[in-house]
C-alpha cells in the first residue's frame, strides 16, 4: 500500500492563520457571543472556539437582590480542561463547581459558567462585574483579602516546596541558595516565594506559563525539566499517587483556607453562601483517615469508596468517570444525599487493610465474598452480582471438555485472588496442572493480556471481566467454566452495622431492577458498537455515504479532507445517525452529550448537528497538539484523542519519551506504547490512570485504512465524490 496522507490534498488547510495568544484573546474579547452560533468564522480561516459555552457579556456589580432580579448566578471558573485526571483520593475534580451549582439552585438562580482563559484574569473579571462568584480553589491570602471577600472555608491546605526523590540535599529554607522555584505568577504561591527569596538570597524565581496546571508543573519537576516548585499539600498528595519520584522538601506555610471569592460589598450574597456551605460542609478540616458508621458518613456528608482503577470498576474515558462499581457507588451516595469520593489504594491487596485502617467507608471492587476474608475482619453485604470463574486461553485454543483438560497445562493467577484457591482445589482433585503466581500488582485484565501475548499459558477470570475484554479483543476466549456462579459483594467493617443494613436495603431495592439492568448491560453485555454494513458502495454509486455533502461542508470549514471525516464517521457509527455507545456518546460522530452541549449543540442525533459537532471537536483536538512537528502525525494524535481522551494520549506520550521513543510520531513512537496503560506498572503512574488503549491504536489504524480506500474510490473522478 502506498504511503497515506503525506501528499493528500486537503488533509489540513494549506495555511492556518497563526497569531500570538494575546492577539487571539483580543479577538475573542472583541467578538460578541451569539449563543449556539459560536464559534465565529473569521478571516483567513481562523475559527475561535467557545469550548466551554458562550459567555454572558453584561456587567453586574450588585448584591444578591440584583442577582435574584436577573435570575442568574454567574460563576467564574478557569478554562475547563476538556479531559481531567482520574480522582484517586479526595473530592472529584468538579467538587467546587458542584457546590456553586447547588448554591445557585438553593437561591432559585440559574447558574451560568463564565470561563476565564487564565487564572490571573479571575479576580479582575469579578471586580469588573463579569461574574458574581469565583469557584477555582483559591487560597485565602492577605493580598487577595484586600481586593475581594471570601466565603466560609472549603478546605485547609499547606504550601510545600517540592523536588525530586533523589534531591536529598534540600531539607529546609536554608538550602534554597542557588535553586530555582518555578511557579505561575498569578498563583498564591508567588507571594510566598517572593518572601522566601527575600529571606534567602540566591533563590531564583521562574515565572512559568499561566496556562500550565499545577500538576503539569509538578510533573516537569519530577522529570527534571524544572528545578523546584511549590504547591498545596492536597495537590501534592494527589500527584504523588501517580508521580512516585516527587518528594516534599518542607512545608512553607501553616494551614491556610481555600474558599470561593466574591465582591467585598456583596454582603447578602456572602451571608447566603456561608449559610449554604455551613449545611453542605459542616466540617471543613476533615482528616482522610477515620472510622465511623452511617451516622458519621451523614454528618460529614461524604462517602469514601475504596476501589480499583480497572475496566470493570472505575476509569476515565473521554473525560467521563465510568465503571460498574463507580455507577453503583454514585447511585448509593445519591440515595444518602452525600458526596462521593473514590479512593484507589496502590494495589488490590491494600483494599481491605485500608478499609480497616479508616481510609474508606466501604470497598466496592468486584470482591468475591469468601469465608477467609470474613475471618480476616470484614463483613459483606448481600450479593449484587454473580459470576462464573472461567479458564481463559488463546483464541486459537479448542474449548476444554472438562477440568481434566487442564492436565499438563500452566495456570497463572494472583496468589491473593480467589482463583488461586480454585486452582489449588483442582490440584487436590488430582488434576495435574502447574500453578504459577502472577504478580499481585497485576489486574485480571492485564493477566488476560499476558495470555494473549503468550507470556502465560492459561489464567482464570470472572466471567464479567472476560466479557468486557471480548467486546474489544478477539485474541482470547473462555475455554471452560469452572463450577457454579460465585457472589460479589461490597465489604464494610463488621462494627458498621447501620451502614451494612442500609447497603443491604439498597441492593434489595436495586438488584435486577430497571436501572441496575441498564447499567449492567452497558458494561458487560452490550457490544460497545453495533456496526451496520453500509449498503451503498462508492464503486457503484459514486457516493461514500448518504451524508457526503455534509462531510464536504464541515470538512472544508475546519480544514479536513471530507473523506477523512467520512472515514471517521464510518468507524464511529457505521453512518448510523441514531447510534449510541456504551459510554453515552451519540450520533453519527459519537460525540459525548456534555461535549456537544459545551460546543453549542443540542441535537446530536440530527445528522447535520452530529457531523458539525464531531468535526469541530476533532478540530479542537488537533489544536491541542500544536507541538507535534508534522501535520500527518498531528492528525493521528487528534484522532486518538477524540477516541480515548486527550489525557490518555498525553500519558502515552510521556511514557514514549521516557522509553526513548519519539513522542511526536504516532505510529512509530506513541502507538506502540499506548497499550501499556492497561498495565498497573504504567497506569499507576499515569495522570489519567487505566486505559484500554489498544482501542485508540486500532481506531486510528482503521480510519487510516478506510480513508485510503475512500480516496482511491473517488480519485477516478474529481476528488469530490
Amino acid at each position: 500500500m502506498r504511503p497515506i496522507l503525506e501528499n493528500a490534498p486537503g488533509l489540513r488547510r494549506v495555511a492556518r492563520l497563526r497569531l500570538p495568544l494575546s492577539a487571539v484573546r483580543s479577538l475573542r474579547r472583541a467578538v460578541p457571543a451569539f449563543g449556539s452560533a459560536c464559534p465565529l468564522p473569521l478571516a483567513a480561516g481562523l475559527v475561535l472556539s467557545c469550548l466551554a459555552g458562550c459567555q454572558d457579556t453584561y456587567t453586574e456589580t450588585g448584591d444578591l437582590p440584583a442577582l435574584q432580579e436577573r435570575g442568574v448566578l454567574r460563576v467564574l471558573v478557569p478554562e475547563i480542561p476538556r479531559d481531567q485526571r482520574l480522582p484517586r483520593e479526595g473530592h472529584p475534580f468538579d467538587f467546587e463547581r458542584e457546590l456553586a451549582a447547588e448554591f445557585a439552585g438553593s437561591q432559585g438562580l440559574e447558574v451560568r459558567w463564565q470561563v476565564v482563559e487564565e487564572r490571573d484574569g479571575l479576580l479582575p473579571a469579578l471586580l469588573e462585574g463579569r461574574g458574581d462568584l469565583i469557584a477555582a480553589g483559591l487560597t485565602v491570602t492577605e493580598d487577595r483579602q484586600k481586593a475581594v471577600a471570601f466565603s466560609r472555608a472549603l478546605s485547609w491546605i499547606r504550601e510545600q516546596v517540592v523536588t525530586r526523590a533523589g534531591d536529598t540535599a534540600l531539607a529546609g529554607p536554608a538550602d534554597l541558595a542557588g535553586r530555582t522555584l518555578a511557579l505561575r505568577r498569578s498563583s498564591a504561591y508567588w507571594g510566598t516565594a517572593e518572601r522566601l527569596a527575600r529571606e534567602h538570597p540566591g533563590l531564583e524565581l521562574e515565572a512559568v506559563s499561566e496556562g500550565l496546571e499545577t500538576e503539569e508543573i509538578l510533573y516537569r519537576v519530577e522529570r527534571g525539566l524544572l528545578d523546584l516548585t511549590m504547591a498545596d499539600d492536597n495537590l501534592v498528595a494527589q500527584a504523588r499517587r501517580y508521580m512516585p519520584d516527587l518528594r516534599v522538601a518542607f512545608d512553607v506555610t501553616g494551614e491556610r483556607p481555600t474558599a470561593m471569592a466574591l465582591r467585598a460589598d456583596a454582603r447578602e450574597l456572602k451571608t447566603a453562601l456561608d449559610a449554604f456551605l455551613q449545611d453542605a460542609l459542616p466540617e471543613t478540616r476533615q482528616e482522610t483517615r477515620y472510622t465511623g458508621d452511617l451516622s458519621t458518613i451523614l454528618d460529614r456528608g461524604v462517602l469514601r469508596v475504596l476501589t480499583r482503577n480497572s475496566a470493570a470498576t472505575y476509569f476515565i474515558w473521554r473525560g467521563r468517570l465510568m465503571g460498574f462499581e463507580y455507577d453503583l457507588a454514585r447511585r448509593f451516595a445519591e440515595s444518602l444525599g452525600v458526596r462521593l469520593e473514590m479512593v484507589v489504594p496502590p494495589t488490590r491487596s491494600d483494599l481491605l487493610p485500608w478499609l480497616k485502617d479508616g481510609y474508606g467507608d466501604l470497598v466496592a471492587a468486584g470482591l468475591t465474598a469468601t469465608r477467609e476474608r470474613e475471618a480476616g475482619g470484614v463483613a459483606f453485604t448481600r450479593p449484587y452480582h454473580y459470576v462464573v470463574e472461567t479458564v481463559v486461553g488463546a483464541a486459537s485454543e479448542p474449548e476444554l471438555e472438562g477440568p481434566e483438560g487442564l492436565a499438563g497445562r500452566t495456570v497463572a493467577v494472583r496468589r491473593e485472588s480467589p482463583y488461586w484457591s480454585t486452582a489449588r482445589d483442582l490440584q487436590e482433585q488430582g488434576i495435574d496442572l502447574e500453578l504459577v503466581a502472577a504478580p499481585d500488582s497485576l489486574e485480571t485484565e492485564a493477566i488476560i493480556d499476558a495470555v494473549a501475548r503468550g507470556v502465560y499459558d492459561l489464567t482464570i477470570a470472572d466471567s464479567h471481566i472476560l466479557d468486557i475484554e471480548l467486546t474489544w479483543r478477539d485474541d482470547v476466549k473462555g475455554l471452560l467454566a469452572l463450577g457454579d456462579s460465585v457472589a460479589h459483594a461490597w465489604a464494610v467493617r463488621p462494627r458498621d452495622t447501620e451502614l451494612l443494613d442500609v447497603l443491604d436495603a439498597f441492593f434489595e431495592a436495586e438488584y435486577r431492577g430497571r436501572w441496575f439492568n441498564i447499567t449492567y448491560n452497558k458494561y458487560f453485555e452490550t457490544e460497545h458498537r453495533v456496526r451496520r454494513q453500509v449498503t451503498e458502495r462508492p464503486q457503484r454509486t459514486g457516493r461514500l455515504s448518504p451524508f457526503d455533502e455534509l462531510f464536504r461542508t464541515y470538512g472544508q470549514r475546519f480544514g479536513f479532507d471530507w473523506r477523512l471525516v467520512a472515514a471517521q464517521a464510518f468507524q464511529e457509527s457505521g453512518f448510523d445517525p441514531r447510534a449510541r455507545s456504551f459510554a453515552g456518546a451519540v450520533g453519527i460522530m459519537q460525540v459525548m452529550p456534555e461535549t456537544g452541549s459545551a460546543l453549542g449543540f443540542q441535537d446530536l442525533l440530527d445528522p447535520e448537528e452530529g457531523i458539525h459537532a464531531g468535526t469541530r471537536y476533532l478540530d479542537s483536538q488537533y489544536e491541542r497538539f500544536e507541538d507535534v512537528a508534522t501535520e500527518t502525525d498531528r492528525l493521528w494524535f487528534a484522532l486518538a484523542s477524540y477516541n480515548a481522551g486527550y489525557g490518555h494520549v498525553a500519558d502515552a506520550r510521556r511514557i514514549a519519551s521516557e522509553m526513548g521513543r519519539n513522542p511526536d510520531r504516532w505510529f512509530t513512537g506513541v502507538a506502540p506504547v499506548m497499550p501499556l496503560l492497561a498495565s498497573p506498572e504504567y497506569h499507576r503512574k499515569a495522570r489519567y490512570g487505566y486505559c484500554r488503549c489498544q482501542e485508540p491504536v486500532r481506531y486510528v489504524r482503521k480510519i487510516r485504512e478506510t480513508y485510503q480506500a475512500y480516496r482511491e474510490a473517488t480519485e477516478a473522478g474529481d476528488g469530490s465524490g
